[in-house]
């Protein structure tokens, strides 16, 4: 998530399912419009502080991480109280009644959290990591990081990626290592948008020799 530091004007961003705790990385990305954090290790809402500086983000998907604790409905008033510009959270509609009942029943989040020992990156609570060794975890992983990754490549004006060419990542990959090679698919494709005309030139015949080469790779194993 520190790359984000580095690219102020993207706009949309998915991260969901990669054991993110800090959220920091990400109050320089003014442009900012979609974030998507579903399933990581947030553990508080003053995290939320990051987030209250960037005019444009109108879509949030923060669900099933810790920080939304057992009160859904103060999770959600907090949340809107604090980003009273999103359009959309958790998937669901922002309503003006739900933004006036947020200057009620939401918490105002006026500090940044306090700094934890633990680096963003594959490292999960046990909870977490038992929960994603089970087949339906894994499945649901799949679903969810296609469907994200097609809605970037539907942003750049790119065709969608194919269910069966998605999941033809390895199953024997260690989760740390798939999780690394989607980000670096999101990343690839999210920095495209950074690109003029020639470095896209540059990109495509980048890819286009890295795709001979593998080519000739399989032809010599065959």
């Amino acid at each position: 998530i520190s790359i984000c530091r580095d690219l102020p004007n993207i706009e949309v961003i998915t991260f969901s399912v990669n054991g993110i705790s800090d959220l920091e990385p990400l109050n320089q990305c003014q442009n900012l419009s979609e974030l998507y954090l579903r399933k990581n290790n947030i553990t508080s809402l003053n995290e939320l502080f990051y987030l209250k500086k960037l005019p444009r983000l109108r879509v949030l998907w923060l669900s099933e991480n810790p920080c939304c604790g057992s009160d859904p409905h103060r999770y959600r008033m907090t949340v809107l109280r604090n980003l009273p510009s999103l359009q959309k959270l958790d998937n669901q509609a922002v309503t003006e009644e739900e933004l006036s009942q947020a200057l009620v029943d939401g918490e105002e989040i006026t500090a940044p959290p306090a700094r934890r020992s633990v680096e963003n990156g594959c490292l999960e609570s046990t909870e977490s990591s038992a929960a994603e060794s089970t087949t339906e975890s894994k499945r649901e992983l799949m679903n969810f990081s296609l469907e994200e990754t097609n809605k970037i490549r539907e942003e750049l004006g790119m065709k969608p990626v194919p269910r069966d060419k998605f999941s033809s990542f390895s199953p024997r990959e260690t989760d740390c290592n798939r999780k690394k090679r989607n980000n670096v698919l999101n990343a690839i494709l999210l920095l495209m948008k950074e690109l003029d005309a020639e470095g896209l030139e540059i990109v495509q015949q980048t890819v286009g020799r890295r795709l001979q080469a593998f080519q000739k790779k399989e032809l010599q194993e065959e």
